[in-house]
């Protein structure tokens, strides 16, 4: 159950309904996940849905690579929605289910190809110590760019504010969905 009741959508002050029309008619098409607690602050909401439709729909990385990354935040966070519906994204996005399932147990993934691996030692690298050595930041960047390495960071920081979000409203799964995470 969460901790805010339903927003009714019928009852929206102007700018909570200016910030809902952009989230649903935007490339999600809905108000899942965060936004019905974000849309108590419009201007956060606004703000918030423009970041987050850059880094998952429009960031400079593989969109595959973009998903393990949140994934990784999601699992780290035990953000019960977010790993949810982000597992499912990264397979459609060419992820290997293996991996995926890895992630969500906390075991070593079965990683094909070397840009997997410098996102995952990159992102648990900063999730267990609040770093990243200067030998896996070089791989980054020597795999990415500079760019690719700055969105990396935007995503993972973005995926942290959604999971944050979505543990303290204690936002929950489709109804019937079991909780993916231990």
């Amino acid at each position: 159950m969460p901790r805010l009741a339903p927003l009714d959508l019928d009852k929206l002050t102007p700018e909570q309904k200016k910030v809902a029309d952009a989230i649903v008619s935007g490339p999600r098409g809905g108000l899942r996940g965060p936004f019905e607690p974000w849309l108590r602050s419009p201007t956060l909401a606004d703000r918030a849905q423009k970041l987050g439709e850059y880094c998952r729909f429009n960031n400079s990385l593989p969109n595959d690579l973009s998903e393990l990354a949140i994934c990784l935040v999601g699992r780290h966070f035990k953000a019960q929605y977010e790993f949810y519906a982000h597992a499912r994204l990264a397979r459609q996005a060419g992820l290997p289910a293996g991996i995926v399932e890895a992630i969500r147990t906390r075991a070593t993934p079965p990683f094909t190809r070397e840009s997997e691996r410098i996102v995952y030692d990159f992102v648990t690298e900063y999730l267990e110590t609040n770093r990243v050595a200067q030998a896996n930041y070089k791989r980054a960047v020597d795999a990415f760019g500079e760019q690719g390495v700055v969105d990396l960071v935007g995503v993972c920081g973005y995926y942290m504010l959604v999971s944050m979000t979505l543990n303290v409203f204690e936002m929950p799964l489709p109804p019937g969905e079991p909780e993916p995470l231990a």
